[in-house]
C-alpha cells in the first residue's frame, strides 16, 4: 500500500501480483520497503511528484 500512497501505482500493482503469485512470500519485498520508508532511507525521500515526504 505504501507504493500507492506515494503515487507509484504501477509498482504497487506489481508488488501485489508478486505477492499473490508467490503465495505471500513476495510480501517481504513490501515489508522491507516499509521499514526503509520509516527509517528514512535516501531512496524514499520523495513521492512520485517529487514532493519531499514529511518526517
Amino acid at each position: 500500500m505504501h507504493r500507492f500512497y506515494l503515487g507509484y501505482t504501477t509498482m504497487g500493482i506489481l508488488q501485489i501480483v508478486v505477492t499473490v503469485i508467490t503465495c505471500g512470500v513476495g510480501a517481504l519485498w513490501g515489508f522491507i520497503e516499509g521499514i526503509l520508508i520509516i527509517a528514512g532511507a535516501s531512496s524514499f525521500q520523495y513521492d512520485a511528484q517529487g514532493r519531499p515526504l514529511a518526517q
